[in-house]
């Protein structure tokens, strides 16, 4: 479920300490019911990649034609991303933050920190630098949940049009596949241990 901006902004999360010169682009509530403790789990969920094995055909197909876009244009080469064409968040972050270990990266994109109720992930391309950060959050009744936001920080005109174009596409395609995806693989995740 998408949420306010506010349900990420009014949080403390130390991700607002560095990245003051993104724009929040979205925040979602996870399916992923939970106690306390289980922030953890959701990190390996994510990091392995499950959430994202039973995207709908119309998300795959999306994701297809960006990636071949991507190629065809020159916009995710390997001089386009973080530490080529830009600085990693990593050089910005708090000293505490640096010294933590950054937790699992996703491809494409690489762990910026792993916290006790907090992971960020930072991508960069031709069109945009951005940021995927995962929460663990009260969820209101008497458990917990994840909660995941997208910042971004678009490069010059191309960046702006770019992500205003996707923006329908990711809020009734890519995203409710991708929190279903999510919701199957938690629910498969629930009974096994993680030691």
């Amino acid at each position: 479920m998408r949420l306010p901006d506010a349900a990420h902004t009014s949080r403390p999360w130390r991700i607002h300490e560095f990245t003051r010169d993104f724009r929040l682009e979205d925040v979602w509530a996870l399916p992923t019911p939970g106690d306390p403790d289980d922030f953890p789990r959701l990190v390996r969920l994510i990091a392995s990649h499950r959430a994202s094995q039973d995207f709908s055909g119309a998300a795959r197909a999306l994701w297809a034609i960006r990636w071949k876009l991507g190629e065809l244009l020159g916009w995710d080469g390997p001089d386009t991303g973080v530490g080529h064409r830009m600085p990693t968040l990593r050089d910005r972050m708090p000293a505490d933050l640096r010294e933590a270990p950054p937790g699992p990266s996703r491809s494409p994109f690489a762990s910026l920190y792993l916290i006790d109720d907090e992971w960020a992930l930072e991508l960069a391309n031709r069109t945009m630098h951005g940021v995927l950060h995962i929460g663990w959050v009260p969820d209101g009744a008497s458990g917990y949940r994840g909660q995941m936001a997208v910042l971004v920080k678009p490069n010059g005109l191309l960046g702006a049009v770019y992500m205003n174009a996707i923006r329908p596409f990711r809020h009734l395609i890519v995203y409710p596949s991708l929190l279903r995806g999510i919701e199957r693989a938690w629910r498969a995740f629930a009974g096994m241990s993680f030691s």
